[in-house]
């Protein structure tokens, strides 16, 4: 880990947008979501403002009600291998569920990533709450919420060990000799365990990163041991400043009873910037935004949230219907908050869909004015840095030309690259080959 703290930044590729209506700003291109042209231009902008990284969210599941962008997008692992060779520095961090995959397969999927791109993979791991994803995976039942967890822990020890299975200098590729492979430094995992039976070796050698970064999401109490206990970054969701230092805090300290060093783990919140010549300008931007949204915004997030869970039955001006049993094993994280939020104001259920529907955030205002705000954030251990969303067409751009340069000026974010993966970005050591120490403690014995 570098000595010096900066603030780490990522950006998520949205396509038409993350909600139900902002495709329909006139700006926005309504193929953008399958439009490589689109993201190969938002990845270089991005890369220009020396972003850490770039994030693909995904889902397995859609619904007619979906939002525009799930409805019709490419998937992460593609999208990023076809940006590798239009990028040269910037990370690349892919979504792919634990519960309907198997783990040979992804780790063969991001160690050719990390090799394709010379280093710059990362791997966003969930556990995926839309009960209805098992009915296009042959499956009877979603997993229980403990249940995915347990699983996700066991395939990442899989995953991980099969990264590990070719040590350094396992590849000879002596023509001479004719030794292609040193078999002394090439293992099998053979892992046998509750969910995954695994032999081994993977067939592709140990990549650039030693490992691709592993992120996570989880904000319920087993996501955030699991994120705690394996995660070296975390994408999270904070709506206030307070939100986020609570978190920030909590995190951490599990961290730290996992016995890891907390500032190995990245805490990145979620952030929809709008940024304007003033903060009267950007004010004006943002009702722009409220403009394009309705009530079914709103109701689509509260859905998703609550695993689709139709809410237009219920009457807008009546309390907050009685919903906990629900979400708990979906999406935990998202309907606690909610729940919460309910009680604390005794919200109805109109209130709390105009609430989702035109969230304004802590970062609306003048480039200064949101440089102002990132500083707090990180100074004040809300966050280690942000995943920088696009609200508006634009705003992207108005971020790398007018925010990067305020944060560079003031020592928190870089001037230039000073590694090539995205490991040397985050600050972050190349994890040690498992065999390789096991070797290396019986020669000291």
């Amino acid at each position: 880990m570098t000595d010096q703290r900066k603030i780490a930044l990522g950006f998520i590729l949205h396509g038409v947008g993350r909600t139900w209506n902002d495709w329909r700003h006139p700006d926005r291109d309504v193929n953008a979501s399958t439009s490589f042209a689109f993201y190969k231009e938002q990845a270089q902008l991005a890369e220009r403002g020396k972003f850490d990284f770039l994030f693909v969210a995904d889902s397995l599941s859609i619904t007619e009600k979906s939002s525009p962008h799930y409805l019709n997008r490419v998937e992460p692992i593609t999208i990023l291998s076809a940006l590798s060779a239009v990028t040269s520095r910037i990370g690349l961090v892919a979504t792919l569920t634990v519960s309907y995959s198997e783990p040979f397969n992804v780790a063969r999927q991001f160690a050719s990533l990390d090799h394709i791109s010379g280093g710059r993979a990362g791997w966003n791991v969930v556990t995926s709450w839309l009960g209805d994803t098992a009915a296009n995976f042959s499956r009877a039942e979603h997993p229980a919420h403990d249940l995915r967890y347990r699983i996700a822990a066991e395939y990442v020890d899989v995953v991980q060990g099969l990264w590990d299975s070719w040590e350094e200098g396992a590849h000879v590729g002596d023509k001479d000799s004719g030794v292609f492979v040193d078999p002394s430094r090439l293992h099998r995992l053979d892992h046998q365990g509750e969910f995954f039976q695994v032999r081994g070796p993977l067939n592709i050698k140990r990549t650039p990163q030693g490992q691709p970064v592993i992120f996570q999401a989880g904000a319920s109490n087993d996501g955030r041991n699991f994120a705690a206990s394996r995660a070296e970054a975390i994408f999270t969701h904070a709506p206030t400043f307070d939100d986020g230092q609570a978190y920030y805090r909590d995190v951490k300290e599990r961290a730290r009873g996992f016995g890891r060093d907390p500032g190995d783990l990245k805490i990145l919140p979620g952030i929809s910037p709008i940024i304007g010549d003033t903060d009267a300008d950007a004010e004006a931007r943002y009702q722009e935004l409220v403009a394009l949204e309705s009530l079914e915004t709103g109701f689509g997030f509260l859905s998703r949230t609550f695993n689709d869970h139709d809410f237009r039955q219920y009457d807008l001006d009546a309390p907050f219907p009685d919903v906990a049993h629900i979400g708990l094993d979906s999406q935990q994280s998202g309907t606690l908050r909610i729940l919460a939020d309910v009680r604390a104001g005794n919200l109805t259920l109109r209130q709390v869909v105009q609430r989702l529907a035109t969230p304004r955030g802590a970062f609306v205002g003048s480039a200064e004015t949101v440089a102002n705000a990132l500083q707090t954030w990180f100074e004040h251990e809300a966050a280690d840095g942000f995943v920088v969303m696009e609200p508006l067409p634009g705003q992207l751009a108005l971020f790398v030309e007018r925010v990067v340069p305020i944060l560079q000026a003031r020592g928190l974010f870089r001037d230039d690259y000073e590694g090539t993966t995205f490991r040397d970005h985050l600050g972050l050591g190349v994890p040690a080959n498992r065999y390789t120490i096991a070797r290396d403690a019986q020669r000291a014995a």
